[in-house]
């Protein structure tokens, strides 16, 4: 171990859990690259922010690469073609979500060329300025990978502005069943290192630490070998420990280092991206390719063939597992469909829905794996304490929620909950203390829209207000100037009659 490891575990505490990481096999297989298939799915809310308005007509023919929908507003995201074919359609379809509702969505019927629009890549991307780079990051609609999907030029044309020293890579991916990143590093390293640097280049910050999980050690070696002679990249392993992949517990671990609880990593010079997204930004940059495709962990105990597919943004999640060798069974004893990790992904009502940008993963799990056993009473045994990596008090906080002193839950720390799903993992009273977190978080948020749409009507009724009072002293003072030369008028026609009378 050397001393950058061993400094790097002294910064742990004894937060988060130990869940077996069930990533093999899938881990060990080589990535296949999955056709195109007939009809793709595209969802105008693929990443936080406002969702892409489209900008193309049913019946349309776009070619691959191409612009569909345009972002809307200062946080959103571009969309493009995933492949050459016809616009059939802009409706509604099955959000990757649990409720299973809907949200618009542009359906592309493929034509089978796979045709490309025209591209500008750049060969140098160090000759360009930050904005420039941060522009071409932006109409490639690239995202943070690693499941937040965050849109990666706002961080990026931001770091300037916070005078950002350290960028931190995300190769944790702590999730059980999880492997795309870890196939990635594996597999393209190089790409993902040039991607570091032009992201180094973009931000100024003078060096990147890229956190890998120590379990696994052929991505750790391909990144070390790729960033070899590179002075401004570390490759650091870190413990495998869930949640290392949150961003505030993987700076903690690589810089010992602490994000205040209402603050962010810029705060403290620090922004944070996903590997995947490196190398998202190296082919939008040199090759001016937008992100159409991404890689997709298939696994569970009811997957027949577990492993990592590069697929297109749009395909239906019943394609990618059909694709990957089908579910064990026929898919008979399937209890459960996640996409994205087991902790902190989404469960959904069926197969039709589609990879988006943030998918990370494709899940089956069969009854015994999904089992949800009864709640009993807390037995006040303090484990979820114990793991919260937020340091927050899980008991207490749901205590508050299930009293309606949402409050109280939020002076106990609420907003600072990152929803991982450790408290309710360790709690032996089998508790869902994660679900009363979230619930809570959405009813914040719902609160925050309303206060937005309430304060929006509020100042729209106050300009119109102040509209309607300019216009009636406008009014006022126009007829009082009216009335004014009226007079004078009058008065000078009278001084005028009495002069004509008198001489």
């Amino acid at each position: 171990m050397g001393v950058r490891e061993l400094i790097s575990r002294l910064f742990v505490g004894e937060w988060g859990v130990h869940p077996d990481d069930h990533k093999r096999p899938a881990a060990e297989q080589p990535v296949r690259v999955m056709p195109v298939p007939a009809r793709l799915y595209l969802p105008l809310q693929q990443h936080l922010g406002g969702p892409a308005r489209p900008v193309v007509l049913v019946g349309q023919r776009v070619r691959k690469g191409e612009l569909i929908a345009d972002a809307q507003g200062m946080v959103s995201a571009p969309i493009h073609a995933p492949t050459s074919g016809t616009i059939s359609s802009v409706t509604e379809i099955t959000a990757p979500h649990p409720s299973g509702l809907t949200l618009p969505a542009i359906i592309l019927d493929a034509d089978g060329a796979d045709e490309w629009c025209e591209l500008q890549g750049c060969d140098d991307p160090f000759a360009l300025t930050a904005a420039e780079i941060g522009k071409r990051v932006a109409a490639a609609g690239v995202v943070g990978l690693g499941g937040a999907a965050f849109p990666s030029a706002v961080k990026l044309t931001g770091a300037a502005r916070a005078k950002v020293t350290t960028l931190v890579m995300n190769g944790g991916e702590c999730e059980p069943y999880l492997s795309c990143d870890d196939r990635l590093m594996r597999e393209q390293a190089a790409g993902i290192v040039d991607g570091i640097r032009i992201m180094l280049h973009a931000t100024g910050a003078q060096v990147a630490l890229v956190g890998i999980e120590d379990n696994k050690p052929e991505a750790i070696a391909a990144m070390r070998a790729a960033a070899a002679g590179v002075d401004t990249i570390q490759v650091r392993p870190v413990p495998a420990r869930y949640p290392m992949g949150s961003e505030k517990q993987l700076i903690q671990v690589l810089t010992g280092t602490e994000v205040p609880a209402d603050g962010r990593p810029a705060d403290i010079g620090i922004i944070v991206h996903n590997v995947g997204t490196a190398l998202a930004v190296r082919t939008a940059v040199r090759e001016g390719k937008p992100l159409i495709s991404r890689l997709v962990t298939v696994n569970g105990n009811c997957a027949a063939n577990p492993g990592n597919i590069e697929v297109r943004i749009g395909t239906l999640a019943e394609e990618v597992i059909a694709f990957a060798g089908g579910l064990k069974g026929d898919g008979l004893g399937l209890a459960r469909r996640v996409m994205g990790g087991p902790m902190m992904g989404m469960q959904i009502p069926h197969w039709r829905v589609p990879v988006v940008k943030g998918t990370s993963g494709i899940l089956a799990f069969d009854a015994a794996e999904a089992a949800e056993q009864e709640p009993n009473p807390c037995i006040r045994c303090g484990s979820c304490v114990k793991a919260c990596p937020m340091g927050l008090l899980p008991l207490e906080m749901s205590s508050r929620i299930r009293n309606d002193a949402l409050p109280d839950a939020i002076d106990l720390g609420l907003k600072d909950c990152i929803a991982c799903g450790c408290c309710a993992y360790v709690c032996p009273s089998k508790i869902p203390l994660v679900q009363y977190f979230v619930h809570a978080k959405g009813e914040l948020a719902s609160q925050d829209r309303a206060k937005l749409r309430t304060d929006a009507t509020k100042k729209l009724a106050q300009q119109r207000q102040a509209r309607l009072e300019r216009e009636t002293r406008e009014k006022a003072e126009a007829a009082a100037k009216r009335k004014a030369e009226r007079e004078a008028a009058a008065a000078a026609k009278a001084a005028a009659e009495t002069s004509r009378t008198t001489t």
